[in-house]
């Protein structure tokens, strides 16, 4: 499919529906470390070697209208046949790419999870959310002071490092945890991210909620921890007490009240079935904001996994489609409550929660499945033990298409890394027809993708059933660094954590300045429909005032 068979959308044209407010979704179909570089404020990223494993999540009504971006047209075309073929039915292409959005004026973005990022730079701008600094932390913990420290990332982002002491208490479980995991009414409360957004997110989460404690987010996150000269612990699996029935009544009298001054509408269970029945002409998304291992023990038939805070920081990740309807559930009355009154002031979604008392008779247990979009081929599988001897006899080829930085950590010996995308334009240079030529992922979906699609022109193709995954825990030969990786960082975004110690404090100062520029850079572009509110809660007076007692001893 070219170009010319694709209906192509002006940068003008494209800032008109967006202004219009009506469904409408985005798709960089660069790879993310690319898209980073360069890229629309309201753009979700969808590689184009990704496509059959994302789009049907990130927009899942295929009448929907989809606008395609990249720089200059180098990936557009391919991905609008590859809707077409997945029954995409209105495509269109932005002239131009964001080389022309650009050169229309209008401005470019760059970085992961846009949106939700400057969603927290706003909250901190307009209403002065309480913050401590590292050194003051630090001071407060060696004088043994009445504080918690409660880290709000999911527990696998805790568990590889955490403020000395702290706690996971990951995004939408802080109103729910929080009174729980404070000795008392006097304790402070310091909640930190890796960065800025999620610490931001988090204290005027509890601030909008109006718990009795003095709150404030660590300034930088464990970023500037490290750079005050600070050590991270390792390896913890501290996780913040659930509430007891007393202590969640009055959570949920918390959120109750947070959620009606945004605005959040409560929907009961016929409601609920309309949307469901209208899903065909008006996007519907429904999320379960519950920790995953929540999740995974019980969640209600069809719905996706979307724990609360991570909603709120990477919307982009989850929803796709611009103005669509998201609907959220919890078991608890306070999660999707303070998820959905941060997800209103977003300006571009229609939120709804479950209302308390909507029954469901119909349970699910287990991760979250992943819907696939695939060419009507069949997979040619090939055995890890059958791969093993083909490798030793020099009779095979293995490319993996997954992470560059999983191939850092870890890949099967021998093997070549390229990015998904670039696995057409780059398979000419590597190929040898003379053998069998086997990709791999983590878990063999994407590379299973990708194998059907080239079996339309390579004889020879194969998938590595159970991927990279299930050939490292069988102890076959394997390797770890760089060597073998064509493409470099195209695939993924590398953040200042994953840089070594001679570069790491260079990249997270200059990450946490990025973070700090886009109040302004918003504010040039004009198009967001960002709306913070003030929940004018004590709490805010409250806790600047603990603070300033503070800095007056220091």
């Amino acid at each position: 499919m070219s170009h010319s068979t694709v209906p192509l959308i002006t940068p003008a044209a494209l800032r008109a529906a967006l202004a219009a407010r009506n469904e409408l979704a985005i798709l960089d179909v660069r790879e993310e470390g690319v898209s980073a570089r360069r890229r629309l404020f309201y753009s979700s990223i969808a590689p184009v070697g990704r496509l059959g494993l994302l789009v049907r999540q990130l927009v899942p009504r295929r009448a929907a209208p989809v606008v395609l971006v990249d720089e200059a047209g180098e990936y557009t075309a391919r991905a609008a046949a590859l809707l077409a073929r997945f029954g995409y039915t209105n495509v269109s292409i932005l002239d131009g790419g964001v080389a022309g959005w650009e050169a229309a004026g209008f401005e470019v973005f760059s970085g992961t999870n846009v949106p939700g990022k400057t969603f927290g730079e706003m909250i901190e701008h307009r209403l002065n959310t309480p913050n401590i600094d590292a050194d003051t932390l630090k001071r407060l913990q060696d004088a043994g002071e009445d504080l918690v420290v409660l880290d709000s990332r999911p527990f696998p982002e805790f568990q590889n490092m955490n403020i000395p002491g702290g706690v996971e208490c990951a995004g939408a479980e802080l109103v729910y945890r929080a009174l729980a995991a404070a000795p008392s009414p006097d304790t402070l409360i310091v909640v930190n991210c890796a960065g800025r957004t999620r610490s931001i997110l988090g204290a005027q989460s509890l601030v909008n909620a109006g718990i009795p404690n003095p709150v404030a987010a660590l300034t930088g996150g464990s970023m500037s921890w490290l750079l005050a000269g600070l050590e991270l612990e390792h390896g913890q699996i501290r996780t913040a007490p659930r509430p007891d029935a007393a202590t969640l009544d009055s959570a949920r009298a918390l959120a109750r009240r947070a959620a009606a001054h945004a605005g959040v509408v409560e929907i009961d269970a016929v409601t609920l079935a309309r949307f469901e029945r209208e899903a065909a002409t008006h996007t519907l998304y429904r999320f379960d904001v519950r920790s995953p291992l929540e999740y995974e023990a019980a969640h209600r038939a069809g719905w996706r996994s979307a724990p609360g805070g991570q909603l709120v920081q990477a919307t982009d990740e989850y929803v796709g489609t611009l103005h669509a309807r998201v609907v959220l559930t919890d078991d608890d009355g306070v999660r999707a409550r303070m998820t959905a009154s941060w997800l209103v002031q977003l300006g571009y979604l229609q939120v709804f929660v479950v209302a308390d008392d909507v029954a469901q008779d119909s349970f699910e247990a287990g991760p979250e499945p992943r819907p696939l979009l695939r060419a009507p081929q069949r997979t040619p599988w090939i055995e890890a033990d059958q791969l093993a001897q083909a490798l030793k006899a020099e009779r095979a080829l293995v490319v993996d298409v997954d992470s560059s930085l999983a191939f850092r950590r870890a890949h099967i010996a021998g093997a070549r890394f390229v990015a998904a995308s670039a696995l057409e334009d780059l398979l000419a240079q590597i190929d040898d027809p003379s053998r069998q030529l086997v990709l791999t992922s983590a878990d063999g979906a994407l590379a299973g993708l990708l194998a059907d699609e080239l079996l339309e022109r390579r004889a020879g193709v194969f998938a590595l059933l159970g991927g990279t995954d299930r050939w490292l825990a069988l102890g076959l030969p394997h390797a770890t660094g760089d060597d073998g990786n064509l493409t470099g960082d195209d695939d993924a975004w590398y953040s200042p954590y994953h840089y070594g110690p001679g570069q790491a404090a260079q990249q997270m100062q200059a990450y946490l300045a990025w973070e700090l520029q886009l109040v302004d850079q918003l504010e040039r572009d004009g198009i967001a429909s960002i709306d913070v509110l003030d929940f004018g809660t004590p709490n805010h007076e409250r806790s600047t005032a603990w603070l300033a007692s503070l800095r007056a001893t220091a």
